[in-house]
């Protein structure tokens, strides 16, 4: 049997500040190749480039990954601020219809943090900027040196920062075999409001929503909000999912 293909979203990147490009984290990608047993397959988050439905009629699954801009806050009824930025509207566009699509089509899919956030509004959800402004919640933010730079080890960046409480019985609890995980946390925005058919199946220690899956998906829709592409070959929760991701991908070609 071929190996399942995975579509991975890219995010609008401007190279010396002229030309347009498209870019995918290279961890991304290795994690479905190496964990998810996958050719991961780097797909444009452009409305304009990428057909929606001729991709489904390529991939086995999908890959919503991280990214440094926020989803603009128009699409979850909201102000945007200049405080927030970047936004990359080319690719709300497309990860929110794309969510949808997958879900209705029972194409497997994986948000991961900014994927997490996608998945949350294009079902109806809302979104909060600066979860750490909330009263009670933590900073999730990456780590910064004493000057404001980000830190450089890579090691501290993505270290585990906090617990995650799972909801016993639920998906995440079954398919990790715990109730409790310690996860690495990179974000400043954060779902406020669960959409529609957002089940919510973890939590931080501070409230944040750090879990959740599509209610009634016929594949494989879950969501986290911490960067579960890091060292998943090490990490045996991160391992976990995506292992289980591959597992869907398989039986998504076997009916296919």
């Amino acid at each position: 049997m071929k190996k399942p293909v995975v579509g991975v979203i890219g995010n609008s990147h401007r190279l010396e500040s002229r030309f347009e490009m498209q870019m995918v984290s290279e961890r991304n990608l290795r994690a479905v190749a190496e964990v998810a047993g996958a050719l991961p397959l780097m797909f444009a988050g452009c409305p304009e480039v990428t057909d929606i439905g001729a991709l489904l009629d390529v991939v086995d699954g999908v890959v919503l990954a991280g990214a440094r801009a926020n989803v603009h806050p128009s699409r979850f009824r909201a102000e945007p601020d200049p405080r927030h930025e970047p936004y990359d509207l080319n690719r709300d566009d497309l990860a929110l219809s794309l969510a949808q699509a997958c879900v209705a089509r029972g194409v497997p899919i994986f948000g991961i943090c900014r994927g997490l956030q996608e998945m949350n509004v294009a079902f109806g959800g809302s979104l909060h900027p600066e979860i750490r402004e909330l009263p009670g919640r933590l900073n999730h933010r990456m780590p910064r040196l004493e000057n404001g730079e980000i830190h450089p080890d890579p090691t501290v960046i993505f270290a585990d920062r906090h617990d995650v409480r799972l909801v016993q019985g639920g998906a995440f609890a079954r398919l990790l075999g715990r109730e409790t995980i310690r996860v690495n946390s990179l974000h400043g925005q954060g779902i406020l409001e669960p959409g529609k058919r957002i089940v919510v199946e973890g939590v931080a220690e501070d409230g944040t929503i750090e879990a959740i899956r599509i209610a009634d998906a016929p594949a494989f829709a879950l969501g986290v909000q911490w960067h579960a592409e890091y060292e998943p070959l090490r990490n045996s929760i991160n391992r976990a999912l995506f292992e289980a991701f591959g597992e869907a991908l398989l039986a998504r070609r076997c009916v296919a």
